[in-house]
């Protein structure tokens, strides 16, 4: 597959080149398909390593829970083999309707982990590189649309994995107005008073840009 010239691989000073991404992902096939993609792109830089394991997948919780586990006990085994601890863990989920979501959020900010939210799920974020999408949408719809676009479904192929590299900085700055856009405080001239990370909304881009070096 060729490299768009937006997203050449680039030289990384050598800090970022020790950097090791371990992500954890609510499903076992799309967002491991999708994060491997940029995974492939940029491995001179980075490495990732996306949940290959039945631990590395589940609800947000669950996700978080492990995180925080294994990360605890990396930091007490690398003091020696790491010691600038340049392994960072990350967990991607949907909001949907899983229990205990803000539980799951503030329990991964107060140890140290990342998250990457999607809402209502992750094909919110592949149909904003093709469309913009401000008033809130359900999940099948989303999903659906998002088919509409990629012709695929949980798997994507390769066409599918081109578009949405092609077009991720479309994504990315529509999903920063989302951002913007949904600020109770008033804080931004978007704002219009609707929660962080309300419907709709995806920081998914975020892991992609620190898997790229943006």
């Amino acid at each position: 597959m060729k490299h768009r010239k937006h997203y050449h691989s680039k030289s990384a000073a050598p800090r970022e080149q020790l950097l090791t991404l371990k992500v954890f992902t609510e499903g076992k096939k799309t967002e491991v398909d999708y994060i491997k993609h940029w995974q492939r792109m940029f491995r001179h830089r980075i490495t990732v390593i996306v949940g290959d394991k039945k631990k590395d997948h589940g609800v947000p919780l669950t996700l978080v829970n492990n995180a925080v586990k294994e990360k605890k006990g990396y930091s007490r085994q690398s003091k020696f083999t790491d010691p600038t601890n340049s392994t960072e863990y990350w967990c991607v989920f949907d909001v949907d309707t899983h229990p205990n979501l803000r539980q799951a959020v503030q329990k991964a900010e107060a140890n140290g982990i990342r998250v990457a939210v999607s809402n209502p799920c992750i094909e919110l974020w592949f149909l904003l590189h093709f469309q913009v999408q401000e008033r809130s949408i359900g999940r099948h719809t989303a999903q659906g649309v998002s088919k509409e676009h990629l012709k695929c479904e949980k798997s994507l192929n390769e066409e599918a994995l081109r578009l949405l590299e092609e077009n991720f900085p479309t994504a990315k700055s529509r999903a920063e107005y989302l951002q913007r856009k949904h600020r109770l405080d008033g804080s931004t001239h978007e704002a219009d008073g609707s929660s962080w990370r309300s419907n709709p909304s995806s920081d998914l881009f975020e892991l992609i840009d620190r898997i790229s070096g943006q």
